[in-house]
């Protein structure tokens, strides 16, 4: 059986072609945001939250039209400026982690609704048009920021949410290009060379691009 007719048996058994494109996506997706971290050295928020936002930009995108991408980052900073906001208000009260990010989830899946009532009152369907799952995966990202907050400070997970967004914004532009998609639903074998790839990162042992402009002084003398 060749790949269009996997492709098709898929489909003929009741998969949706954009699941099956997710999922085939997603070691793609995996493997470039371990590239960004070990070759090009943004840090972000692990693997898995990039790659969830970047699904979650895809899936807004789709769903909203042409600026739906614009509503993705409008929302991650709202999160992210909420989460903000809600930790500073409680870190007076001295209250234990779960309970802390219990409130602001709360907090910010209100932020969230206040947006998407605001997009429907000055008639931005799109935005109103989102769907919760994607919305649900850019309050969770709350979570990780809060304990980036509480572990290494408001100036590192600031940086390493924007690192995040960067990330995850040109993945966004590399998975939605019709090349790609294209690519993977022809070829979807394609996608195993993400495994070699994956082991040539691991043990990759140069500098990083970051880190050329971090010692750019002291490569200089040498």
């Amino acid at each position: 059986m060749n790949a269009n007719n996997l492709i098709d048996y898929f489909v003929s058994q009741g998969v949706p072609q954009e699941s099956i494109l997710l999922i085939l996506m997603l070691p793609v997706v995996a493997t470039l945001v371990a590239f960004f971290r070990q070759v090009v050295g943004i840090k972000a928020f692990g693997i898995y939250t990039p790659s969830i936002i970047t699904f979650a930009f895809y899936a807004i995108a789709q769903e909203a039209g042409s600026k739906g991408i614009k509503y993705g980052i409008a929302i991650f900073i709202s999160v992210i400026l909420a989460g903000m906001g809600t930790r500073y208000i409680l870190k007076k009260l001295r209250m234990l982690y779960l309970p802390r990010v219990a409130i602001t989830l709360s907090v910010v899946a209100f932020v969230i609704l206040a947006i998407l009532v605001m997009g429907g009152y000055f008639q931005r369907t799109g935005l109103a048009a989102v769907s919760i799952f994607p919305l649900l995966i850019m309050i969770t990202i709350v979570e990780k920021f809060v304990a980036a907050q509480i572990e290494k400070g408001n100036k590192t997970a600031f940086i390493l949410a924007i690192e995040t967004l960067f990330i995850s914004l040109i993945i966004y532009v590399i998975i939605s290009s019709r090349l790609l998609t294209s690519l993977i639903l022809e070829y979807p074998w394609v996608v195993l060379l993400t495994v070699p790839f994956n082991v040539f990162l691991g043990k990759w042992t140069g500098l990083r691009l970051t880190e050329y402009w971090r010692f750019r002084d002291v490569l200089k003398k040498m």
